[in-house]
């Protein structure tokens, strides 16, 4: 590949250090149209070159890819002052069927430390990491220790289960038990785990507290700034669960149903009364008996609410809620509509107790 050339002595120094960042004869192109003039370039000009030609020519700093906004928001916060990550998902994609551009794929390839929840919720990532040669840079959100795991409910109707007495049971298990339980669901993760663990403060703790780690033994030189950000992540977490709470304190009784079976963790954590699912699989619409079935579900529980999200149609929670007494909400548990970036996690959390409050707190 053709080298810099200068056309003047004076700048055979600044070749050399050009030389070193590895430009090309597109950079070197418009070196040399700029000096056709033979007229020694004033100060500004050349910090202006410079500027132009080092802008995409370095490759310093940590290169860190996300699957999903909600964990991508996390690991913006962990390298905020140091770098900010690539995320894949964007729009109103599914994980479970999202559109790799082949700018995502290259990004993957050319990662530093790739972060997923792992193959059950962003099953179209699996092709990519499967064939990376360097496993140890993919972190699989499933695998890190101190998780709390919850399983998939498979049938969509859970009052049938007693919903309240088996979350009253599940508070009273011993501590060991509940932990070899949820290391049941870690070895089997996938199709019997919820994945959306995110929804979860105590998760969201244990995955900022692993990360931090992780990105202190791949980038030392930064190492204080991670810690730093780690306490900063770690006391907007407490106060986001803190502020959740407060919000959704005086419905938290109150039944609902969701289009499908996401918000476990929510559940679990702030004792909400959610009494079944619309769909087993977002991606798989329900039969008529179902509908007819949630329908008087929902006039026997006095449903309140009934739950869609912003990347499926609400038409069947429009048809269900007809001729009943519930009301139509929306809750987004990956924050579809949020822009990205280190703040975008706890907007998140704030925009489902807010949905939840409101939903469920009004009159239809």
């Amino acid at each position: 590949m053709e080298r810099c050339n200068p056309i003047q002595l004076e700048f055979q120094s600044s070749c050399r250090i050009m030389l070193q960042y590895n430009i090309t004869i597109k950079e070197n192109f418009l070196l040399s149209s700029i000096m056709t003039h033979r007229s020694k370039p004033s100060a500004t000009l050349l910090f202006f070159i410079a500027t132009i030609l080092f802008s995409g020519s370095s490759s310093a700093g940590l290169k860190v890819v996300v699957s999903i906004l909600p964990v991508h928001s996390l690991v913006s916060g962990l390298m905020s002052g140091v770098g900010k990550p690539y995320l894949l998902l964007k729009g109103n994609q599914s994980p479970h069927t999202m559109t790799l551009k082949p700018s995502d794929v290259r990004a993957m390839n050319q990662a530093d430390l790739l972060v997923w929840v792992g193959d059950s919720l962003e099953s179209p990532l699996s092709s990519v990491i499967e064939n990376d040669n360097k496993p140890d840079r993919v972190i699989s959100l499933l695998d890190i220790p101190n998780m709390h795991f919850l399983p998939v409910r498979h049938d969509l109707d859970w009052a049938s289960h007693n919903h309240e007495e088996d979350h009253d049971h599940e508070k009273h298990h011993d501590h060991k038990e509940h932990h070899d339980h949820a290391k049941h669901l870690e070895s089997d993760h996938g199709d019997e785990t919820d994945n959306h663990i995110w929804l979860s403060p105590e998760n969201a703790r244990s995955m900022v507290r692993h990360l931090a780690k992780v990105l202190i033994d791949l980038d030392p030189g930064h190492s204080e700034k991670y810690q730093s950000n780690l306490k900063r992540m770690l006391q907007q977490i407490d106060q986001s669960e803190m502020a959740f709470k407060t919000t959704v304190s005086a419905v938290k009784d109150r039944p609902f149903i969701v289009f499908h079976d996401a918000y476990h963790y929510l559940e679990d954590h702030f004792s909400l009364k959610a009494v079944g699912s619309v769909s087993i699989s977002p991606e798989r619409q329900s039969g008529a008996k179902h509908i007819h079935e949630l329908r008087q579900k929902i006039r026997r529980l006095e449903a309140i609410c009934v739950f869609s999200e912003p990347q499926f149609q609400p038409k069947l929670v429009d048809t269900l809620i007809d001729g009943t007494d519930a009301s139509a909400g929306i809750l987004d548990p990956l924050g579809m509509a949020l822009t990205p970036g280190e703040e975008a996690y706890f907007q998140l959390m704030n925009g489902l107790a807010e949905n939840l409050a409101s939903c469920l707190g009004g009159v239809k």
